[in-house]
């Protein structure tokens, strides 16, 4: 007697998905940052390693091209030959997450860098997720306390808002990035360090966050000696943990340094791969990826909790018009500009508040609060237009009452807008030193 069920299930059998036989192939040519393989067929991200005469070296599949795969080593290129043997790995997928990444320091794939032992995690997540439905996430309602006075009172920051920190090298946006850390009310700090000098790593950790702060803190680092897909990787790692720790219901402060130096990874990686470059050297694959991963940060759902994101980016040249710097601009909800002339000065934080703005904040905070900052933002602008006039001695005093005020006034507002690098102030502390310096100068 035939069984009735055995086509049924015979059917059945063969509509379900059967992982691919991947099997080892092996290098064919290698030039620049890409090594071209043969005979393995693997999906774009996967992993595998390269059998070299030193030893082995890991790599990510990055992309393909008829019967060639493309790799991209994540580790220094040594002792590669033709023919090499490139074996796919069997690994979980996903980044490993959970409370025992607080506290420690871990490289783009979430290894640590630190030396004690290996990180203890409870769950694994995908490094690119869906972008989250906008209908879905909270409305940025609250003030976001970063403990920079500048900040908190004349460019107010909502919590789950996306902030650029807009400047060239070497005007202090590190540092302002650790005063943020230290005066941050947030409940878990995720810094991630691309591409910048690998010294600054430890001064981060060691000289800026104190014991306390590094307690709740999870540090990224991928240095500028690093491969290109290791820099790309940190980026996405570091935006993984904080998502991990904003569906745990816990507000998250994000810090990103930098955004130019993961779009400069792409591009790296874009190019040898042998995509057309479009604008100024900057692949179109660069401009996709910007906003995907600047859109992952944010308020998630009601039952979740916020990221609230800080992204340098580097101006060529102190040029907001570079397209990097253009692209953020347009996908942020704000930006703060550092000003190369105002730190040579010896003027810190060196924030420029003219050219900074936060698209937020007339959400979080009162119209009292709105008026006094633009106040305060109208007689610094006043004295700025006429600084060098008054500077020569053209100007006049007595013959317009705005810029007699700018002059009377200038010393205040300078005051106010600088702050000690280990100097914390509570959002109160700031609102209320704004309302001081406003009252001193009128209703215009």
């Amino acid at each position: 007697m035939t069984d009735p069920f055995k086509d049924y299930f015979s059917d059945l059998k063969d509509q379900i998905p059967q992982p691919p036989i991947v099997a080892a192939g092996k290098l064919v040519r290698g030039i620049g940052l890409t090594l071209e393989a043969v005979g393995c067929q693997l999906p774009v991200g996967s992993q595998c390693k390269v059998q070299t005469v030193e030893g082995e070296i890991e790599a990510e599949v990055v992309g393909f091209g008829d019967d060639i795969t493309y790799l991209m080593p994540t580790e220094a290129v040594r002792g590669i030959v033709p023919g090499s043997r490139v074996i796919p790995l069997d690994r979980e997928s996903g980044l490993a997450v959970g409370m025992g990444l607080l506290g420690r320091v871990v490289d783009g794939n979430g290894q640590p860098l630190d030396g004690l032992g290996a990180v203890k995690t409870d769950t694994r997540m995908p490094t690119t997720r869906a972008a989250m439905n906008p209908l879905l996430r909270k409305p940025i309602s609250e003030p976001m306390d970063v403990g920079v006075r500048s900040i908190n009172a004349l460019n107010t920051v909502g919590v789950g808002q996306r902030m650029g920190l807009f400047a060239g090298s070497g005007v202090g946006k590190s540092v302002l990035l650790g005063m943020m850390t230290r005066g941050s009310e947030a409940d878990i700090v995720v810094v991630g360090l691309v591409g910048e000098r690998g010294r600054e790593v430890k001064e981060f950790i060691h000289e800026i966050l104190t014991e306390e702060e590094r307690q709740r803190a999870v540090i990224v680092a991928a240095p500028a000696d690093t491969s290109p897909l290791m820099r790309l990787k940190a980026c996405e790692t570091a935006v993984t943990i904080a998502e991990y720790f904003r569906d745990q219901g816990k507000n998250v402060l994000l810090l990103i340094d930098s955004l130019t130096r993961y779009a400069m990874a792409q591009r790296e990686i874009a190019l040898a791969v042998g995509e057309p470059p479009a604008t100024k050297g900057y692949p179109p694959s660069v401009f996709a990826r910007l906003p995907a991963l600047v859109e992952r940060a944010g308020n998630g759902s009601e039952n979740q909790g916020s990221i609230t994101a800080f992204y340098t980016v580097l101006t060529e040249g102190d040029d907001l018009q570079d397209p990097i710097a253009d692209a953020a601009r347009a996908i942020l909800d704000g930006h703060v500009v550092l000003s190369r002339k105002l730190a040579d000065s010896g003027h810190y934080p060196a924030i420029d508040i003219e050219a900074s703005i936060s698209r937020v904040m007339p959400m979080v905070v009162s119209e009292e609060h709105q008026l006094q900052a633009r106040r305060i933002r109208q007689v610094y602008s006043t004295y700025k237009q006429n600084q060098d006039l008054i500077a020569i001695g053209a100007y006049a005093r007595g013959s317009d009452p705005r810029i007699d005020l700018a002059i009377r006034a200038e010393p205040a507002i300078n005051a106010f807008l600088q702050q000690g690098m280990k100097q914390t102030l509570t959002f109160d502390e700031c609102h209320e030193a704004m309302q001081a310096l406003a009252g001193g100068l009128g209703n215009g």
